[in-house]
């Protein structure tokens, strides 16, 4: 009888990195789930490990999984738009995904984007679990309903919650507001400019919180339209 070969688990390759940067390293060989094998590689957060302020997205999405980078694609572009906007240092930020591989449909020749389910969400959590304890920041924020279900709880509706900061053993403040994907795919040009304003407002009540490092000088007060 042939032996089965062994597939390496999240608990197992985080015990043995001693540093961020094998950490990051380790993902790649993770077997946690099967979305691994529909995806090029792993895609780690990214950012300073001293950063202030961690954002956590769903999953990477194609360009992302091609890249080997977080927020990479348009959703990130629009994403650093808003931080700037929000006077948020953009290296005072690390960025990261709860789901750490581009889990896909195939369509002909495209990828599409599935939502990954719950059992895949709780096999990648140990990954995300050892870059909040190695980064320690002093807020998080969920982007979309995902990494609030994730890091929140199940109760907590982005729809109703988002923008409140929570009180949490995971960082000082925690809290969550949409996932900028989420502007994109707004079809009307108001309802996608409202959004966006929308966004920038969450992002400068957490802006309040930080210290003055990790904040831009001169913050703009406007979404600049038509940028989006």
């Amino acid at each position: 009888m042939a032996l089965k070969s062994h597939s390496p688990g999240p608990a197992e390759l985080i015990a043995g990195a001693k540093s961020f940067s094998s950490l990051r390293h380790a993902v790649q060989k993770c077997r946690g789930c099967d979305i691994w094998q529909r995806a090029t590689q792993a895609v780690f957060g990214e950012g300073s490990e001293n950063s202030e302020v961690m954002l956590v997205g769903e999953q990477p999405g194609n360009k992302e999984d091609l890249a080997g980078q977080p927020f990479v694609g348009p959703a990130g572009t629009l994403l650093d738009q808003a931080l700037a906007e929000a006077g948020i240092r953009r290296e005072k930020v690390y960025v990261t995904n709860v789901v750490k591989h581009f889990n896909s449909t195939q369509r002909g020749k495209l990828r599409i984007h599935k939502k990954p389910n719950s059992e895949e969400i709780g096999a990648c959590h140990p990954w995300l679990e050892a870059e909040i304890s190695r980064i320690r920041p002093k807020v998080i924020v969920c982007l979309g309903a995902t990494a609030a279900k994730a890091l929140i709880g199940r109760d907590f509706l982005v729809t109703r919650d988002r923008g409140r900061l929570i009180k949490s053993n995971l960082a000082p403040i925690l809290t969550a507001t949409i996932h900028p994907a989420s502007i994109l795919r707004t079809p009307d040009d108001n309802d996608r400019h409202a959004e966006m304003a929308q966004f920038v407002s969450d992002l400068r009540k957490i802006a309040a919180e930080l210290p003055s490092s990790a904040l831009i000088s001169r913050p703009s007060h406007h979404s600049r339209a038509g940028a989006y």
